[in-house]
């Protein structure tokens, strides 16, 4: 029997998922677990494999759209109930046609159609097409059902998702909806207009839907482009666009405030170099990432409100150190979480930096792997950045980004010396973290990495 492929449940909170590509094509032979076709979800993009061996005989869902979880987007069939492809369907429809008798119509699939009657002298009309259904109580519901995030957006810009037009699946509102009616302004115009709202404008503003969806349409921008320019259009694949989204998203609830640090890593520069040897023999490779992830978690123990999140009047403390290391990707930047970060030894986290990084690579992170992270570290200094202002990863409160790492005159004791210097700068949310314990954090983090004890790594 042939087996439906379904868009898989990516997480307890994903409904949905969009197509990115489809690795194999119809008429393929497949293996099962075989990579069949790539996804792209609020939380992470991955490779789905084939549920069973066969040919793929049908791509019901194209690249590029989102579809519910557990629909079916494809089928794979057993090569022995493979048939030979069909016609086209101009030509079935043409063998039909030449088969069907044309005179009297006693052919064994043509239907007699009965005479119309008649009213008045003239022929009636033909039956209406029923008219489509009302919209019910439960169009409203799908309309208004949106993600906890969509939801808490709403709450703190007092904004009611019923008004809003969703482009999700079902009508549901997704970030870029509300995100989007919020930048109009239209949420502030409803909120200043409720009051003297009269009963004419009400029963007006009723009659006209068209005029209500027109206002909710985002203000004319400044155009990109000039008709005659040379460009080139591209859409925005599924990925930059949730990239854009959280960190418009971000900007917009924590007051962002800096830090910048420079930092001595002549002494992890030489325990690195006596080290990489033997790391190399059990399988990792020793980066200055795994220093930094060390450094950042004694701090992160010393200044646990670094460690929070905040949830409208509630601190949210977290006990367990969980550290998000962003990796760039080719058109994009994901956040695979090391889990218990606070247990491991230098060896156990450059292990799994490697390995995190290696798999959200190739696309194989499962969705727990980029969830529940609680401070986020960003390194766009192996670019050769020199330091950056990065945005918060919501809802952590903090990041850190680490500047290139290279050797650089400074003073030393009245004298100039060449040392292995870094900038490091601090992110923080100004609501939660105040600069002097956002400094006092990170002064904590240059003197671990300063003064880094290999015997108790």
């Amino acid at each position: 029997m042939p087996t439906p492929v379904v868009m898989p449940q990516m997480g307890e909170s994903i409904a949905e998922g969009t197509i990115v590509r489809w690795i194999k094509q119809v008429g393929d032979s497949v293996d099962r677990d075989e990579p069949l076709f790539e996804i792209s979800t609020d939380k992470v993009d991955a490779e789905i494999p084939a549920p069973a061996a066969g040919v793929l005989t049908e791509i019901k869902v194209p690249a590029g759209e989102t579809v519910a979880v557990n629909e079916v987007v494809a089928t794979i069939a057993d090569p022995s109930e493979v048939a030979r492809p069909a016609a086209a369907p101009s030509e079935a429809a043409a063998a039909t046609a030449s088969a069907q008798p044309q005179a009297d119509g006693a052919g064994p699939a043509q239907k007699k159609v009965p005479p119309t009657p008649r009213a008045n002298g003239r022929e009636a009309a033909p039956p209406a097409q029923a008219a489509p259904a009302a919209p019910t109580g439960q169009d409203e519901i799908r309309r208004q059902r949106s993600s906890p995030l969509v939801r808490r957006i709403a709450r703190e810009h007092n904004v009611d998702i019923s008004q809003i037009h969703g482009s999700g699946l079902g009508g549901r509102v997704t970030k870029h909806d509300i995100l989007g009616y919020i930048e109009s302004g239209e949420a502030a115009r409803r909120a200043a207009a409720a009051p003297a709202e009269t009963a004419p404008r009400a029963a007006a503003r009723a009659a006209a839907p068209e005029a209500g969806r027109a206002a909710q349409r985002p203000e004319p921008r400044t155009p990109a482009y000039r008709e005659g320019d040379r460009v080139v259009i591209e859409p925005l694949s599924v990925m930059r666009r949730k990239i854009a989204e959280h960190m418009v998203m971000s900007r917009r609830t924590s007051a962002h405030v800096h830090s910048v640090f420079h930092v001595n890593f002549s002494t992890v520069a030489r325990i690195r170099e006596q080290k990489k040897a033997e790391y190399a023999e059990l399988g990792t490779k020793l980066t200055y990432m795994a220093f930094i992830a060390k450094a950042v978690i004694a701090a992160l123990r010393r200044f646990p409100i670094v460690n929070a999140s905040l949830d409208e009047d509630n601190i949210i403390y977290k006990k367990d150190i969980n550290l998000g290391i962003a990796v760039a990707l080719e058109g994009g930047l994901i956040v695979p979480v090391i889990k218990h970060a606070d247990e491991k030894n230098l060896l156990g986290l450059s292990r799994a930096i490697a390995d995190l990084a290696e798999r959200a690579r190739s696309k194989q992170l499962k969705p727990e792997e980029v969830q529940g992270g609680t401070f986020t570290i960003t390194n766009p200094g192996q670019f050769g950045s020199q330091f950056g202002m990065p945005i918060i990863n919501q809802p952590q409160v903090a990041i850190l980004g680490v500047g290139t790492i290279e050797k650089r005159p400074v003073v030393v004791d009245d004298a100039i010396a060449i040392r292995t210097m870094a900038y490091l700068t601090l992110g923080y949310d100004h609501r939660l973290i105040d600069g002097a314990t956002g400094d006092q954090f990170m002064a904590e983090v240059k003197h671990q990495i300063e003064n880094f004890d290999i015997s108790s790594a």
